[in-house]
């Protein structure tokens, strides 16, 4: 799986690896989607509305095109599949993202449960999850929350 991964990172996402920097932004696009994808899942229904939010929000946030994403998510899917749990994915985005980023990430999540219209508790529960393991306060998830049903998710 890693040299899929590898691959998909080398052809399509970059003409070539430069720096430790680059290769790290990768690998938090993958790991950022392997918890968006926990979310979706998370109610146990993986829903045609959460598919085509996330499908979007991967596109826009990462600047990818349909194919691109589609590939990502794949991976993410992959790496999901085969992850003990979420610290793996949590601890890279909390050792790299600002405050503000995560903010994004979080009114994303927001954005992926609501698209279906109803929050489970499940995904109440593993939203407040994620968020403590990425370092971001109660208050910074409430904001999130407010900021997406303001219409803000960016």
């Amino acid at each position: 799986m890693l040299n899929s991964i590898k691959k998909f990172f080398s052809s399509s996402m970059s003409p070539a690896p430069e720096t430790d920097q680059k290769e790290a932004a990768k690998d938090i696009r993958l790991a950022a989607c392997a918890l968006l994808l926990e979310l979706a899942n998370a109610d146990d229904e993986f829903t045609d509305d959460e598919r085509q939010h996330l499908e979007s929000a991967v596109r826009r946030q990462f600047g990818l095109g349909a194919t691109e994403a589609e590939q990502l998510l794949e991976l993410a899917q992959q790496a999901r599949e085969e992850a003990v749990d979420l610290w793996q994915f949590t601890n890279l985005i909390a050792e790299n993202y600002s405050t503000g980023q995560k903010m994004v990430l979080a009114e994303i999540m927001w954005g992926l449960v609501y698209s279906d219209g109803d929050l489970a508790n499940k995904e109440d529960y593993l939203m407040r999850k994620i968020c403590n393991l990425l370092r971001l306060e109660p208050g910074y998830l409430a904001e999130a929350r407010e900021r997406y049903m303001r219409g803000g998710e960016g």
